[in-house]
C-alpha cells in the first residue's frame, strides 16, 4: 500500500515505518494518523514481520507534535473525536504481538511522545527531546499521553512533566526510565568523530537505526510466542488489579506447554544446544 505521510519498508523480519513529513518537523495530521492506523493493521496480518521500528524523517524530529493549524479548527465534538481516533491508533501499536521499538532522532513532543510511549520499548539520540507541552496550548495530551505516561515514569514525574510543560534531554529522559537506551550514533572519519559548525557531534541516521536493529533483535532471537505473551501478560496486568493480573500470566504460561517453541527451549536446555525457535 502506498502511503502518503509514512514510508514502510522490511528488513529482513523488521519492519521500519518511519513518519515522513520532515518539512513540518513530522507533525501529526488526522491523515498521518490514519495511515498510521492501517499499517499497523497491515503489520498484524503478516506474518514476515517479527519486530517494527517507529521513526521520524530527518535528523531533528522523531514527531514533534500534533499539527497545531489543524488543532485550531476543532471544537469540542471534533477535539474529542481527534483523541479517540489517536488513542485507536496507538492502541493498535502498543497491543502489537510483536515488539515496537521508538527510534527517537529527535523531537518527541506531545502527540509524538505520546507515539513514542505506545511504542514497547524506546531508543534515543543524544540529541532527542522528550515532552508533553500540551499545557502551553491549554491542552492536556489526548492520545493516551495521562495514562501512558505515569504507568512508565511515575504519577509524581508525569503529573510534573504534562502541568509544566517541560521538555527534558534523553539523558532526563533515560534517568527517569522513559527511554531504555542512549544509542550514540555519530559520524567518524580517520581523526575521530566528525562535528558541526558548532561543534557538535554529527547524527549518523543509518548507523543509529542499525544499532537500532541490533536492539531489536536481542528479542527477536527469542521464541516469538513467548515474547508476544509478554507483551500480552504485562498490557492486560496493567489495566486490571494484581489477581487479575497473575490469572492472565498463569493462562499464558500454561498456554505455551501446547506450542513447539516450548518443547524445542526446554529440550535445547537440556541437550546444552541453542534452540530453534519457528513460532508454532
Amino acid at each position: 500500500m502506498a502511503y502518503q505521510n509514512l514510508t514502510y519498508e522490511l528488513f529482513g523480519s523488521i519492519a521500519v515505518v518511519t513518519i515522513n513529513r520532515p518539512k513540518s518537523l513530522n507533525s501529526l495530521t488526522k491523515e498521518t494518523i490514519a495511515e498510521l492506523s492501517v499499517c499497523f493493521d497491515v503489520i498484524a496480518q503478516d506474518d514476515a514481520v517479527r519486530g517494527v521500528i517507529v521513526t521520524g524523517a530527518g535528523d531533528k524530529a522523531f514527531v514533534a507534535g500534533a499539527d497545531i493549524p489543524e488543532l485550531a479548527t476543532l471544537n469540542v465534538r471534533g477535539g474529542r473525536q481527534l483523541s479517540l481516533n489517536g488513542q485507536a491508533a496507538y492502541n493498535k501499536i502498543e497491543r502489537l504481538n510483536k515488539p515496537v521499538v521508538a527510534a527517537v532522532n529527535g523531537f518527541a513532543l506531545g502527540g509524538g511522545c505520546e507515539l513514542a510511549m505506545a511504542c514497547h520499548l524506546r531508543v534515543a539520540a543524544p540529541h532527542a527531546k522528550f515532552g508533553q507541552p500540551e499545557v502551553n496550548l491549554g491542552l492536556i495530551p489526548g492520545y493516551g499521553g495521562t495514562q501512558r505516561l505515569p504507568r512508565i515514569v511515575g504519577k509524581g514525574k508525569a503529573l510534573e512533566l504534562m502541568m509544566s510543560g517541560e521538555i527534558i534531554n534523553a539523558e532526563e529522559a533515560y534517568r527517569i526510565g522513559l527511554v531504555n537506551k542512549i544509542i550514540h550514533a555519530v559520524k567518524t572519519d580517520d581523526d575521530g568523530e566528525l562535528l558541526d559548525e558548532k561543534g557538535r557531534p554529527v547524527f549518523d541516521r543509518v548507523k543509529f537505526l542499525a544499532e537500532t536493529a541490533e536492539f531489536l533483535n536481542k528479542m527477536l532471537v527469542k521464541a516469538p510466542l513467548a515474547v508476544g505473551y509478554c507483551i500480552e501478560a504485562v498490557n492486560r496486568g496493567l489495566d486490571s488489579d494484581v489477581g487479575e493480573g497473575l490469572n492472565v500470566e498463569a493462562d499464558l504460561f500454561g498456554l505455551l506447554y501446547a506450542t513447539q517453541d516450548t518443547k524445542e527451549g526446554l529440550r535445547a536446555f537440556v541437550e546444552k544446544r541453542e534452540a530453534k525457535f519457528e513460532g508454532k
